[in-house]
């Protein structure tokens, strides 16, 4: 998918060029980059900064970058996103089998044609592999569950633009439980997320929004998201002017993963969840792209709050 802030034949008038060059080394495609030392610095400092937000009786977990593909297309991920997800893939069959497709590739051939499926894709969302998780844990104990996860996760949407990386860490806080805990939980966050954007010193705006489902289908379930109010962002600006960019988001699935994986509430009903998502390469850049790349003249809250 092409960036259209970004001219197709140069990076030269993107505003953050330059400090592309100082965060990042690039990896030969468009979205997929190693992190420099300062910015690592950093991603551990914000990382630290959002541990300390976390509820304390949040039970933490860390994904892989990799889940089960069944897990996935059940949660109905497939359906709805089919051109963000990326399948794993490799070669299958005897050794002969497998020794042919190296060869065609030494011989200048197309070698990926021979590969097939595996039982794995790539995470599109640190939460999808937390819900057959709880469920197979039986019915939620009173006052549900809160849980702090993480993973590296991927959408295939290529992009010169530094708000729209292939290959990104989320860092997500998720609540099962009765709708009201639910609802509550997430106008607490929506209510707390502002004051975090200002200890950290950034321009941002809090506003309703939708996911990017697929297709003229889509389009439709898009409407009843808004419609129902079902997710807000936290958008936040690189530059002057520049269109701001989603670095948080506050979801209410309703009973969607309860439905799906039969996930029980303590009244004996299905339960609704919520995520709370945090976009820590999109915070990141963020906080480069309005404070610079010298911490000793970021704003004193910001420095604070960050530990620098």
């Amino acid at each position: 998918m092409a960036d259209p802030t970004v001219p197709a034949d140069s990076t030269s008038s993107y505003p953050l060029s330059a400090l592309a060059d100082k965060l990042f080394e690039r990896m030969g495609v468009d979205g997929v980059y190693a992190r420099t030392a300062i910015y690592v610095d950093l991603l551990e400092r914000l990382e630290h900064y959002i541990t300390r937000q976390r509820d304390r009786n949040a039970e933490v977990m860390r994904f892989p970058p990799v889940m089960s593909r069944g897990q996935l297309e059940k949660s109905g991920y497939l359906k709805s996103f089919p051109n963000l997800l990326g399948c794993v893939c490799a070669l299958h069959g005897t050794e002969a089998s497998i020794r042919s497709a190296v060869e065609l590739a030494e011989s200048g051939g197309n070698w990926t044609a021979l590969l097939s499926s595996s039982d794995l894709v790539l995470s599109p969302a640190a939460c999808y592999p937390l819900y057959p998780i709880v469920a197979q844990r039986g019915p939620l104990p009173r006052g549900g569950l809160t849980f702090d996860i993480e993973a590296d996760v991927f959408r295939h949407e290529p992009s010169l633009s530094l708000d729209r990386l292939q290959s990104f860490r989320m860092r997500e806080f998720v609540r099962v439980g009765v709708p009201d805990e639910i609802v509550e939980f997430r106008e607490t966050w929506m209510a707390r997320a502002p004051v975090l954007a200002a200890e950290l010193a950034l321009p941002h705006t809090l506003e309703i929004a939708n996911d990017p489902f697929f297709g003229r289908v889509g389009q439709v379930m898009a409407v009843s998201q808004r419609q129902q109010e079902l997710k807000f962002e936290l958008l936040i600006p690189y530059y002057p002017h520049a269109a701001p960019t989603a670095c948080m988001s506050f979801n209410y699935h309703r009973e969607h993963f309860g439905q799906t994986w039969g996930i029980r509430d303590e009244r004996g009903g299905v339960a609704h969840t919520s995520c709370i998502a945090f976009g820590i390469d999109r915070l990141a850049v963020a906080l480069f792209a309005n404070h610079g790349l010298n911490f000793k003249n970021w704003p004193s809250v910001a420095r604070q709050a960050l530990a620098l």
